[in-house]
């Protein structure tokens, strides 16, 4: 609307419906109820967490299914640093977040005064991890830093980027315009590049391709370009589900000798979006990761081309961008035709060097996939997880991803799991979260059921950090501090308001999470390692 004048968090309020937002996350303070008051007039609806560290890992799941930026409201100071975490998790796996804080008033700022959650400098702690980060001291500036935070949100790697508002700025009075959506473009490589690209590609016998997250928004094309190149196709934890049962896919990590074996031998390398960076390739940090020859990276961030793995070729580029330019260089069939049978191979062999009690955990995220067709699977940092990430097949682009690598922070899935259910509503969404890591967040139950959300909270009780404990009896140290007291998990689900069971043998899952789902209300089931490990 254009006309008349508008407070400054009115004015933001405006922006964010212009780009697109439909939720916010946050907890309401004094510090920003003035960036609330065109809230209520608005089409944006509010999420309301137990705690801000819930507000991020929330924007981040929503972020992360949706494809847009997930955003938070949050007051300056405690509400600021409980973010911290989140805001450090969204940066390690490339999710865009809009952080949206309060800050002291704008004569107090850098000052030590004792005012109400004052930091020495917020805009300092910030800036370690985002791309950007602003503090808006001039109202009539708010327009022109909105369209700033979007375009970086869209055209950059995608990451945390936070705009802190002065408590003194946000009742000002600006003129009122029209927002509109910030443009932006994605990088796309030269033609040069591209030409030298295609013909490693073309002259390549067995090549191999390997996709990190980055690859997701290539979905559509992806396949065509496996299939061109008669190549298999390596998922990374963030890429599970591209390439969704094809049969050139092998969905195990590249931290697996198996795996190791098939890059190690391939004549051509190409990835695609990924960091390269040690919870994918090298887990267990053994240093045995092959040195690859022939390594064709593209990345749309210059500074990670340049991090892990020297490649032979390093390419600037968006992945969609780029797969779109190298398909239409490449000759239309490849010469050799091995990649089903290289691809075959190297899953067999993958799952044959995994342990029975992977295997056995695997086999329940096999039941969640088949009774719950096209579901997302929010994973924690716990043992089903673990093993997933070591091995399963994802129905579908963004069905799987957990805190488990890159950050790694505990308590991230319930609240994910809460985002990713907003921004999917006609989608099952299952949280997998251990005894420990749910009471790092327990409280956000709350939450699910204030949202309406059908999450099912898919509980695995191993008595403690029973990863943590099994890794210091294999480092020959007595464990300590492992054994964490728990809560009666269904009593709590249901003292929210969810419907909740325990289950006494694992046959019961499948009907277990029928009943959940059925329901179309947030469930929670208990399912203790015991009933698996017998």
């Amino acid at each position: 609307m254009n006309g008349g004048t508008c407070t400054v968090g009115e004015a933001l309020i405006e922006s964010l419906e212009a780009n697109g937002v439909e939720f916010v996350f946050g907890i309401p303070g004094v510090h920003t109820v003035e960036l609330y008051r065109g809230l209520a007039g608005s089409a944006i609806r509010h999420i309301t967490p137990r705690h801000e560290q819930g507000a991020g890992f929330m924007a981040d799941g929503y972020a992360r299914v949706s494809g847009k930026p997930g955003v938070c409201l949050l007051i300056t100071g405690p509400g600021l640093t409980n973010a911290l975490t989140a805001m450090a998790q969204a940066r390690a796996d490339s999710v865009p977040l809009l952080v949206i804080s309060g800050v002291n008033a704008r004569r107090s700022l850098n000052g030590r005064r004792g005012a109400l959650h004052e930091l020495p400098d917020q805009l300092a702690m910030t800036r370690t991890l985002t791309s950007f980060s602003h503090t808006l001291l001039e109202p009539a500036d708010l327009p022109e830093v909105m369209t700033r935070a979007f375009a970086m949100l869209g055209s950059a790697r995608p990451g945390p980027v936070h705009i802190e508002i002065p408590v003194d700025v946000m009742a000002e009075r600006i003129e009122r315009t029209s927002p509109k959506p910030a443009t932006f473009t994605r990088p796309c490589s030269d033609a040069a590049s591209i030409k030298q690209a295609a013909g490693l590609c073309a002259a390549a016998e067995r090549p191999v391709i390997v996709l990190g997250g980055g690859a997701k928004a290539a979905a559509a094309t992806l396949p065509r370009l496996a299939e061109r190149l008669d190549a298999p196709v390596v998922t990374t934890v963030n890429a599970r589900g591209l390439l969704a049962g094809h049969y050139l896919l092998v969905p195990a990590s590249p931290s697996l000798p198996a795996i190791r074996q098939l890059l190690g031998g391939a004549d051509l390398v190409l990835a695609l979006g990924t960091e390269m960076g040690p919870t994918d390739f090298d887990m267990y940090e053994d240093g045995q990761f092959p040195a690859l020859g022939n390594l064709v990276r593209v990345d749309i961030d210059a500074a990670q081309l340049a991090c892990g793995p020297a490649p032979r070729l390093a390419i600037l580029s968006s992945i969609g961008n780029a797969v779109i330019s190298l398909l239409a260089a490449l000759p239309d069939q490849p010469a050799h035709r091995t990649g089903a049978i290289r691809a075959a191979r190297a899953r067999q062999a993958a799952r044959d060097a995994l342990t029975d009690k992977f295997r056995r955990e695997i086999e329940i995220i096999g039941i969640i996939r088949a009774t719950l067709p096209g579901c997302i699977m929010v994973g924690d940092s716990t043992q089903l997880v673990y093993a997933g990430n070591l091995y399963c097949d994802i129905d579908q682009p963004g069905g799987w991803f957990n805190s488990a690598t890159g950050y790694g922070a505990l308590g991230y899935a319930p609240p994910a799991a809460i985002g990713a259910a907003l921004a999917a509503p006609d989608s099952p969404v299952v949280c997998i979260v251990g005894d420990g890591g749910i009471q790092f967040s327990l409280a956000e139950l709350g939450s699910a059921a204030d949202a309406g959300v059908p999450v099912i909270f898919l509980v695995w009780n191993n008595n403690g950090y029973g990863e943590i404990e099994a890794y210091m009896r294999g480092a020959g140290i007595e464990p300590v501090g492992v054994k964490p007291s728990a809560p009666d998990f269904p009593l709590v689900a249901q003292a929210y308001g969810l419907m909740a069971e325990r289950l006494s043998k694992l046959e019961d899952l499948q009907a277990a999470l029928k009943r959940a789902h059925s329901s179309r209300r947030p469930a929670l089931i208990e399912l203790h390692e015991s009933l698996v490990h017998l």
